[in-house]
């Protein structure tokens, strides 16, 4: 279980939970036995590993932390330890929010009594569960302020899926869209910008109502955007795809940090949280997941279109004052990157059109899960 600190008024601790997809090197499409490889990672990480709803998926779980570089350290080795777990079984682990070759539907679900729950209550919405996410979580003294802190964070969820955008192909397709996680995600019936709460009791009302109407089938299974975690004293942000390397998850966990930790001042001094509409911030974020950063963005506040890469501009000037100046540096070579190579569906797209061959997707995806040439490639594409 990924364990957090407690919040209060000393440094903003994060975790991460990420989810990796299990593919044959040789296909490209993805692999089932996703349990033995965490079987396999388990002599390393421990409970840090875990399955998921799909046997393509693999979870992990890091540490709290309240230094973005031993965060990065972690990511690294328990990726490694990961890719090293597969590798041992000939296959390789991918980071990306959707599959990109191989997905079947519907999906070979992993057994067990929670998951059959699911299949029972949502059907075919569970036929294309194989989409994965990074979740930053944010440690809080209780589940009050995180529900106050959960109003404050909303407003930037079409910046933050823009950034994390890494999910373009679905079914061996390019969907046009850059995150179509998000757009899937999007039909569940609890799912999407969580609504502003008007305290706690409003959260806890609405959980006990939601679940009395069979939306849920437990806490577990609040899949707003942001939510207060069922399990640790943590705020969960949900909303980004797996992200393509450790750099990546790190951008996007420095930036919810910096986010997290300027909101929480927020909260202890009272003051109100922004409050878009409902329906323009739901707006908002289906804009910035078709166009990521290579389009317009719509503002949640005005409903006004402009740059979705000037919208992110606004959420880099709110991080740097709210964290050291070592992770402003690891930030500032991440984001460098980021301007240089574009997020990870571009990153995708650009891997496809040099010879418009999908296996060189996948491909570069494997080399990028890891950044390390410690696993073997996988041999040349025909």
């Amino acid at each position: 279980m990924l364990r957090t600190g407690e919040g209060g008024t000393g440094p903003v601790t994060i975790g991460v939970e990420e989810e990796y997809l299990l593919v044959d090197p040789v296909s490209r499409q993805v692999s089932t036995e996703a349990d033995k490889v965490v079987a396999s990672a388990a002599a390393a990480l421990g409970d840090r590993v875990t399955t998921e709803i799909t046997r393509y998926q693999i979870e992990v779980r890091t540490d709290p932390h309240t230094s973005l570089t031993d965060l990065a350290g972690q990511l690294r080795e328990t990726r490694a330890a990961v890719a090293h777990a597969a590798a041992g079984l000939g296959l390789r682990i991918i980071s990306s929010g959707t599959p990109v070759l191989g997905q079947h539907v519907p999906t070979p679900i992993t057994p067990g009594p929670r998951y059959a729950r699911s299949v029972a209550t949502f059907r075919a919405l569970d036929d294309e569960q194989s989409a994965c996410a990074c979740h930053v979580h944010v440690g809080v003294p209780d589940e009050t302020t995180a529900v106050l802190l959960s109003n404050h964070l909303r407003p930037w969820l079409p910046a933050l899926i823009a950034l994390t955008a890494n999910s373009p192909y679905w079914n061996a397709q390019d969907t046009g869209y850059a995150s179509w996680r998000t757009v899937n995600w999007s039909r569940w019936p609890v799912a999407g910008p969580p609504p502003y709460f008007e305290s706690h009791a409003h959260f806890r009302d609405l959980v006990d109502g939601l679940t009395r109407a069979g939306a849920l089938i437990d806490r577990g299974g609040l899949y707003w955007d942001i939510r207060p975690s069922h399990h640790v004293p943590t705020l969960e942000v949900r909303i980004a795809d797996a992200a393509p390397t450790v750099d990546d998850t790190v951008l996007l966990a420095g930036c919810v940090k910096a986010l997290a930790t300027t909101a929480l001042a927020a909260v202890r001094r009272a003051r109100p949280a922004p409050r878009p509409r409902p329906e323009m911030l739901r707006a908002a974020c289906w804009r910035a997941a078709r166009d990521g950063l290579g389009g317009d963005t719509v503002d949640p506040h005005t409903g006004r279109l402009h740059s979705a890469r000037a919208h992110v501009a606004r959420l880099w000037k709110a991080v740097p004052a709210a964290l050291s100046a070592e992770e402003a540096a690891l930030l500032d070579t991440a984001a460098a990157r980021l301007r240089a190579q574009g997020n990870g569906a571009q990153r995708q797209r650009a891997a496809y059109r040099r010879r418009h061959h999908l296996p060189d997707v996948v491909d570069h995806l494997i080399r990028t899960a890891t950044d390390t040439d410690a696993v073997p490639g996988p041999p040349a594409a025909g």
